[in-house]
């Protein structure tokens, strides 16, 4: 089974940065690809940022020039580097992690989400 933990949410002033984390462990063979998903109140979850291993780091527009995702390969830690936060940021971001096993099946795993609130 494989764990992901998310950390590093908060309240934060408009214009404010935060820095989330996220830490996948357990039985991983490889990392197929790592990213931030967001859900607001009321809205549906959608993509932040994704990095998918050796290949491509992809942002959605509304993000694009203040986010910046990164990854620590050797402890498979995923981190979202946040800038200019604004009300719209508000949401609970949750970290995707899609292993590909020995089998070469793809396993997706989620984590428990950590907070961001923007607010003066």
């Amino acid at each position: 089974q494989v764990q992901v933990v998310e950390s590093g949410g908060g309240v934060v002033q408009p214009g404010g940065s935060l820095r989330l984390s996220c830490a996948a462990s357990g039985n991983i063979f490889s990392i197929y690809a790592m990213g931030w998903y967001r859900q607001a109140p009321g809205k549906r979850r959608e993509l932040v940022a994704t990095d998918i291993t050796g290949d491509r780091i992809d942002y959605r527009d509304s993000v694009k020039g203040r986010f910046t995702i990164s990854r620590d390969n050797t402890k498979n830690i995923l981190y979202l580097q946040m800038n200019s936060l604004g009300p719209e940021d508000t949401a609970v971001y949750y970290c995707n992690t899609v292993t590909l096993d020995r089998e070469n099946k793809y396993n997706s795993y989620w984590g428990q989400g950590t907070r961001v609130t923007v607010s003066s």
